[in-house]
């Protein structure tokens, strides 16, 4: 079978591999649509910091049963289904006490571990979750739904606060959309004007604050916020200045909540936490109740996930797509790959 490999950074191509031998309590998977994550562009960049190569990437999937044990979910072959691709190692701290987000040995398909952008993969039954009638496109864009939904649930967000999104990639988008469904007041910044309009108009945000420069982005979170502050800042970038404005746009007594992933070192003064008292929340991966109650809320017609997709590619055209990606990330939000239609 065919698959999706990056050597090195600025290396990606289509190669041979065998096909998977399915184990007991796996299933078989036919790939049918996967998005190009913000970690996927950062492997391919060099950037990312749980990269390692050669590495298959992908985790931002939709698949077809191919070949399946009678279970106790309900999954039987033929059904369109997404997966949770976060690997626990079920032995560590955090998987003792139920925190399998934040395993210490945690490994996400196409990071730490081969992903899924091949034509078929093997999951653990228990990790395969039914798509509930959703199409192919829409279940691809579950995973990263859950990312940002989860980094939202972290601030507990409530009904009228407002609420800043600093990053308007496909997270931060989609962040900005479970804040606005909490009932928030939602406002979003990036250095790409374009992309901006994109999700205000398309997600119906209540404005954008382009970061050109430090003083317009500060006087505009004053204006915004009659010099308070935001009560919830969102980083969904992974660069030290975009969390130091998410820390310097917070009010006093806010809550700040980290996404992002990046490489680089924060330096900057920490006593504003004291000062402001802040509330600081990390947000790593997501949960099985993540992927089910998205599943659920996007059946029912409360998110339109498929508004953040821009660019579509074959399969065929994969390292075309990673390239142009690549260059062109200030004007394309989401990046998917259509692997192959349902039988």
């Amino acid at each position: 079978m065919k698959a999706i490999r990056i050597n090195e950074p600025g290396n990606v191509e289509l190669f041979d591999m065998p096909m998977p031998v399915r184990k007991p309590g796996e299933a078989l998977l036919k790939i049918l649509y996967g998005g190009i994550c913000g970690s996927d562009l950062g492997t391919y960049r060099g950037t990312f910091a749980y990269a390692g190569y050669p590495r298959i990437p992908g985790h931002e999937f939709s698949a077809q049963i191919v070949e399946i044990d009678a279970n106790d979910r309900g999954l039987e072959k033929g059904m369109i289904v997404t997966c949770n691709p976060y690997f626990n190692c079920g032995t560590c701290y955090s998987c003792e006490r139920g925190l399998v987000n934040c395993c210490e040995h945690n490994e996400t398909m196409g990071a730490q571990r081969d992903g899924a952008f091949r034509e078929y993969i093997t999951m653990p039954v228990e990790r395969i979750y039914d798509g509930q009638g959703l199409s192919p496109r829409q279940l691809a864009l579950i995973e990263p739904f859950c990312i940002s939904y989860h980094g939202v649930s972290r601030a507990n967000i409530q009904p009228g606060e407002k609420v800043l999104i600093v990053g308007a990639g496909t997270i931060g988008v989609l962040a900005a959309a479970a804040a606005r469904a909490a009932g928030a007041e939602v406002y979003i910044s990036d250095i790409a004007d374009k992309k901006l309009d994109y999700a205000v108009e398309k997600f119906g945000l209540a404005g954008k604050i382009l970061n050109d420069s430090p003083e317009h982005f500060h006087e505009a979170v004053a204006k915004i916020t009659n010099g308070n502050g935001f009560d919830v800042t969102i980083e969904a970038v992974g660069l030290p200045a975009t969390f130091l404005l998410c820390i310097d746009a917070a009010a006093f007594g806010a809550r700040v909540v980290q996404i992002g992933v990046g490489k680089k070192n924060a330096d900057f003064d920490f006593t504003l936490l004291q000062k402001k008292e802040l509330n600081v929340y990390g947000s790593r991966n997501a949960l099985q109740k993540d992927f089910l109650a998205l599943i659920d809320l996007v059946k029912a017609g409360k998110a339109n996930i498929e508004r953040v997709v821009t660019n579509e590619y074959e399969f065929a055209d994969a390292p075309k797509a990673f390239q142009e990606f690549s260059e062109q990330a200030a004007s394309m939000l989401k990046v998917v790959i259509h692997f192959a239609d349902p039988e």
